[in-house]
């Protein structure tokens, strides 16, 4: 295997997710992106459209602050991530009931990032159907079409997040739905999150589809049926120095975006993780 990317590539191109930070607006996010260090974000797209009033501004802001947003994210209507089952019920496009709505706002969505100047936007698609003859794969195939031909025509990438299926689940997915703009935003913790394979050989598999990741820890549930748990980077089971390999022998060239969905001290622990990766890649080098 490759030995990971030189440090300063990848170090450059650190960024971080601003849902993690819980912001009360795009000032507020500013300052904890410039306080981190980190002038690189992966922008959840859903406050822009949904409260403009507060959110509008975020573009004069960020060019003030001297920050990018590399990419987008987007929720679907009435996820629950509760539990396994309540987001397999809810989660994605995969509900009929939400189908409606959600078109209705990706369609907005698409225009905004346009207007952002973003090439990639990720989402959860939802639990993907693992057998072609699935009579749901048909469904989401045409679902997941719709809206890779809506995001085509505003020059987007549509990445769909890891976790909710298996990395060969996925690729089957992908195959058949074979339409160019749908690439895969990796998560290495959510493989252990959903308990649905190893990161690393999930990553060799989906290989150059990769166009976007996450960088988040977790450890696996001992009890099955139920969420594993995320952890703080470097406390888990996701095998950094083979993950940083891995996605140089794929020759992965997009953004590395903390992610922390848990814990009382977000912020801390994306600059503790920032640390524990700028450590392992100098002295890889």
């Amino acid at each position: 295997m490759s030995q990971p990317e030189s440090s300063p590539s990848v170090l450059s191109r650190l960024a971080v997710c601003s849902w993690s930070l819980r912001p009360t607006d795009p000032a507020d996010l500013a300052r904890q992106l410039r306080d981190l260090g980190i002038l690189h974000c992966q922008l959840d797209l859903d406050p822009l459209r949904e409260n403009a009033a507060v959110w509008g501004d975020l573009p004069a802001v960020f060019a003030d602050a001297g920050i990018r947003i590399v990419s987008g994210m987007f929720r679907t209507v009435g996820e629950d991530y509760t539990s396994l089952e309540s987001i397999r019920r809810s989660g994605g496009l995969v509900p009929d009931a939400t189908w409606a709505a959600n078109w209705n706002n990706l369609q907005i969505t698409a225009r905004m990032a346009r207007q952002l100047g973003l090439e990639i936007v990720m989402t959860h698609a939802g639990f993907l159907p693992h057998e072609p003859e699935d009579p749901a794969f048909a469904k989401m195939l045409d679902r997941m079409r719709q809206v890779a031909r809506l995001f085509a025509d505003h020059g987007l990438t549509l990445c769909c997040e890891t976790g909710q299926e298996s990395a060969a689940s996925l690729v089957t997915f992908l195959d058949h739905l074979a339409e160019p703009n749908v690439a895969v935003n990796f998560d290495p913790a959510n493989m252990l999150l959903y308990n649905n394979g190893d990161p690393i050989a999930a990553l060799r598999t989906i290989g150059h589809r990769v166009k976007s990741c996450h960088l988040k820890d977790a450890t696996v549930t001992q009890i099955p049926g139920t969420w594993g748990s995320e952890v703080a980077i470097g406390s888990g089971q996701v095998d950094w120095p083979a993950f940083f390999a891995t996605m140089a022998a794929i020759d992965y060239r997009g953004f590395f975006c903390f992610e922390r969905e848990a814990g009382a001290a977000r912020g801390a622990d994306i600059a503790a993780g920032r640390e524990h990766i700028t450590h392992l890649l100098l002295t890889k080098s």
